[in-house]
């Protein structure tokens, strides 16, 4: 019976966990080799999600400070008509913030890979 209880409890964390890790349905990946091609682009709308402190430490041109914490308080700053590019440092949060933006509509959400860690600008 705890054999039970155990497997059940590690299945509930494992899901968890996936949960959180894994990309969003819907939502696009992209790499920092991907995303230089693009920067440009003002058919698309780019957002930072670090906080204000690391985004001025050193960030995208082009690219708005939403942290992601503040993002569903001011999904009004952003169109539903464009791409979203969403980055932050490492891709944890992006990708959070790119879950949330899926799930109030945005039809198109794309998440960079790997963050500001692996931008070489």
């Amino acid at each position: 019976m705890e054999w039970i209880i155990n497997g059940l409890i590690v299945i509930l964390l494992v899901w968890f966990l996936a949960g959180r890790i894994l990309p969003a349905k819907g939502v696009k990946q992209m790499t920092t080799g991907e995303l230089k091609k693009i920067t440009s682009d003002k058919k698309r709308q780019f957002i930072d999600v670090r906080t204000p402190g690391e985004y001025s430490g050193n960030h995208i041109k082009g690219f708005k400070n939403i942290p992601v914490h503040e993002l569903s308080g001011r999904l009004n700053e952003l169109s539903k008509d464009k791409e979203v590019i969403v980055i932050c440092q490492s891709g944890m949060r992006s990708n959070k913030a790119s879950k949330i933006l899926a799930k109030k509509g945005f039809a198109e959400v794309t998440n960079v890979q790997g963050g500001m860690s692996s931008w070489r600008g």
